[in-house]
């Protein structure tokens, strides 16, 4: 496996290409590649590995009783998912995970991970340490998704969502990861309805977008 294509995936943070290369057996590292729409993981399964996104990307998806889902989540490359339910591998998955787009995926045993080996390599412990980091991240940006589908109106959750995008992206001039339902679908509105709201956005000076790129012209203000 070239290890070298990992160097900017944020959980082999300060680890370089010649210590994963010895790392990757020990955490029974297995690169896999999915077709956009193909499940990774399947709700109701139970899973003892952690992914990382090589390329492409997927959707963490949450199924309704009567049918349907909805994007509970969008894991871009250089991303990790699943380490929530690896930690807990009796629990079973409440989500199904999908390609959003053709992606290739890195698996690492996460009892593996988190068990250093006789050896006590220091890389080991890095990785670990980014871990941790990651995750703490993780937990920031779900806080921020309950955030932005608390309000009560569209224009409310589209102007915390893009403001949010805006602050991340460190622009005014950005480009969101979701097409136009699947950011209905994220923010829990109806589709037609939140094309509305955009494009009344847009008819007040506030914003300027053409599919998924957007620019905000001036400070969205959440008591409109």
């Amino acid at each position: 496996m070239d290890t070298t294509v990992f160097s900017n995936i944020e959980l082999f943070e300060s680890i370089r290409p010649e210590e994963l290369r010895l790392l990757f057996p020990c955490l029974q590292a297995a690169e896999k590649h999915y077709t956009k729409g193909e499940l990774i993981f399947r709700a109701g399964e139970t899973v003892k590995v952690l992914g990382i996104v090589i390329s492409g990307s997927v959707n963490v998806l949450a199924n309704y009783y009567w049918g349907g889902s909805s994007i509970f989540g969008h894991v871009e490359a250089g991303q990790i998912f699943g380490e929530t339910y690896a930690a807990l591998p009796q629990q079973e998955l409440l989500v199904d995970v999908a390609a959003a787009e053709d992606c290739s995926i890195l698996f690492l045993n996460f009892d593996r991970l988190l068990t250093t080996c006789q050896k006590n390599c220091v890389w080991h412990h890095q990785i670990i340490r980014n871990l941790i980091r990651l995750s703490a991240e993780k937990n920031r940006s779900l806080s921020a998704r309950m955030m932005q589908t608390a309000p009560k109106t569209i224009r409310e959750r589209l102007c915390l969502y893009l403001s949010e995008q805006a602050q991340h992206h460190g622009d005014s001039h950005f480009t969101i990861p979701y097409s136009r339902q699947q950011l209905a679908d994220y923010l829990n509105v109806d589709r037609s309805a939140l094309s509305n709201e955009l494009s009344k956005m847009q008819r007040d000076g506030l914003i300027r977008f053409h599919r998924n790129e957007f620019t905000l012209l001036r400070e969205l203000e959440l008591d409109v």
